[in-house]
């Protein structure tokens, strides 16, 4: 009979001959080989992070390089530019870019008093409807979400359009209303700079107009995330608060409120962003008028760009928009937070 050799005697652990126990040891206890364990995943990635890199990585990276340089239209045909340093970001702070009617400040606190205004009433309203919706002897609740809906789901640059036209003072479908029912119709919604609210007279009357376009547009989407939490809450939690003597008001504030926090603050984080950013409504209604009042950042930025040409001042100054909206995106995640736990 044939004796087992040394190298050939069960291992303790495994109960396979030694020598096989060992190679699995060795290629990392799995029976596969070390660069199949650590390396061949990465090689499954790596064609996503190429392509992530390139659509995403390099045009920012691109933008940082410019934002130092003077680049502008005569840089588009080879001629490198010139390296300037902080210079662009000096002369946006300081209001000198050549630009009539730019204010950096003033357009940052516009852009702050539209984005806190808009997302307060997107809120309010999203919430209040989505609680009536969730009342059992309101009929034909799915139909009247389905409606509400249709503004969130339409495109904001055909939303943007046809307000505008509506808002026109002559044909405009608005002042032909207000003309029928015989009330003042010669308004110049977005052309005059008249403040309506005396205190507030950095904001005119083509903020309202603006205001209630993007409240018309971003309620819906308020209302949808409230009425899927609403739609998770047990009833018990209610009739257990009716037989302690709890009116309406107290139930909401003390069931209601609470559980919806934890659904509506990522909601209001990212409506605060989105709106920040709104883009068609501003540019395509009021074009950033009357003389500059109605420009937010973003569309400074845009117009940087077209028609100026300056290139390099408008990737400095996006990139600048990229840190206000850091600061205010973890400021806001902190109070949020922080109430969320309350």
């Amino acid at each position: 009979m044939a004796t087992e050799t040394a190298g050939s005697a069960p291992h303790p652990a495994t109960g396979l001959p030694s020598d096989r126990s060992g190679a699995i040891e060795q290629t990392g206890g799995q029976g596969q080989s070390w660069f199949a364990r650590y390396w061949l995943p990465y090689l499954y990635i790596l064609p996503a992070a190429l392509i992530l890199g390139l659509v995403t990585f390099y045009p920012i990276a691109y933008q940082v390089w410019m934002s130092f340089t003077d680049y502008s239209r005569r840089n588009l045909r080879g001629r490198a530019p010139d390296f300037v340093g902080i210079d662009n970001y000096v002369k946006i702070f300081n209001n000198d870019i050549g630009i009539a009617n730019y204010n950096f400040y003033r357009i940052l606190g516009f852009n702050l008093t539209w984005t806190v205004t808009n997302v307060f009433f997107h809120v309010v309203l999203g919430v209040a409807i989505a609680l009536l919706l969730n009342r059992q002897l309101v009929i034909g609740r799915r139909i009247f979400r389905a409606i509400f809906i249709f503004p969130w789901a339409m495109p904001p640059l055909v939303v943007a359009i046809v307000w505008r036209n509506m808002f026109n003072r002559e044909f405009g479908a608005i002042n032909l209303s207000l003309g029928a029912l015989g009330l003042p119709n010669d308004i110049r919604w977005l052309e005059s700079t008249d403040a309506p609210i005396p205190f507030l007279g950095f904001l005119p009357l083509a903020f309202y107009a603006v205001l209630l376009v993007n409240v018309w547009l971003g309620w819906p989407f308020m209302m949808v995330i409230a009425s899927g939490a609403l739609q998770s809450i047990p009833s018990d939690l209610y009739e257990a608060a009716k037989l302690d003597g709890a009116n309406r008001w107290w139930q909401f504030w003390d069931i209601t409120a609470p559980l919806l926090k934890p659904v509506m603050v990522p909601a209001i984080m990212y409506g605060s962003i989105l709106t920040f950013n709104q883009f068609n409504v501003i540019f395509f209604i009021t074009g950033g008028g009357p003389f500059g009042r109605t420009e937010i950042l973003v569309t400074q930025a845009f117009e940087l760009v077209n028609p100026q040409g300056f290139y390099g001042l408008a990737a400095a100054f996006s990139i600048i928009v990229f840190f206000i909206l850091l600061i205010i995106t973890l400021a806001q995640n902190k109070y949020l937070r922080g109430l969320e736990a309350a």
